[in-house]
Parts: C-alpha cells; sequence; structure tokens
C-alpha cells in the first residue's frame, strides 16, 4: 500500500466520470480542517488486510494529531504504485478502515469510489503537511 497524506486547510472533490461499472453515484464530497489521504492498494495487501488496516489507521491518527484535525477524506488514487489490488478489495479496504476512524471519534468521508474528478486541495505550508508512506 502506498498513501499520500496531506493535512488540508480545504478538499473539494467534483465527480466527473464513472470509471468503474459496479460503481455507485457519484457525489460531491467537501472538507475544512481535514486529513486528506490518497491511497493506493497493491496486491500484495490483499494477503494481510487487518494489519495493514491497524497501520494506516495508525499513521492517519499520527498525522491528524499533527494539527488536531478531527476531519478524515479517503480518496482511491491508484497513481501511486505500478500495480493495483482488485476494485472491490480496494473498496472494502476504505471502507473497513473509514469505520474504525469514524468509531474513535473522527469524522470521515470518502470520494466516491470507482469515479475520476477535479479536485481543489488547498495544503498547509509546513513540512508534515505532506507525507508519503509506503506500508
Amino acid at each position: 500500500m502506498k498513501m499520500l497524506m496531506f493535512l488540508a486547510g480545504r478538499f473539494v472533490f467534483q465527480p466527473y466520470e464513472k470509471i468503474w461499472p459496479e460503481a455507485g453515484d457519484g457525489s460531491e464530497v467537501r472538507a475544512e480542517e481535514a486529513v486528506v489521504v490518497f491511497i493506493h492498494n497493491e496486491p500484495q495487501d490483499e494477503a494481510t488486510p487487518s494489519d495493514l488496516e491497524t497501520k494506516f489507521v495508525k499513521n492517519v491518527k499520527w498525522i491528524a494529531g499533527k494539527r488536531g484535525f478531527k476531519n478524515i477524506v479517503l480518496h482511491s488514487f491508484t497513481h501511486l504504485a505500478d500495480a493495483s489490488a482488485s476494485p472491490e478489495f480496494a473498496r472494502t479496504f476504505i471502507e473497513s478502515a473509514a469505520a474504525r476512524l469514524q468509531n474513535t471519534g473522527y469524522h470521515v468521508q470518502a470520494t466516491p469510489f470507482g469515479w475520476v474528478g477535479a479536485w481543489d486541495l488547498s495544503v498547509y505550508g509546513e513540512s508534515l503537511a505532506k507525507v508519503y508512506k509506503a506500508l
């Protein structure tokens, strides 16, 4: 798994086109003072999803704590590695990680899975406002 995390003052995702036939409806996502996480699931992630999810959640909580953010946006972004896990796995992973974060007091949104779209991302300036992790 690859993750690109941002401490954002503002994030807006506007769906443009459905690219996965099984995707649901596309709706706009807006967040302020949020951690925005771009997620790329890889084929090997499917072998140990619960261990990976635990590491993922810990990393998201760590960066959220840098500014005391409680808003989280999860965005599937399959441009961080050469190979990708199945779309079904990636969607389930995002849903499960979102539920874990919500259960610990975070407000979590996910961009519509299986859609491409325009996004507006305003990131804070400090070095830790932009973090890449390979798990």
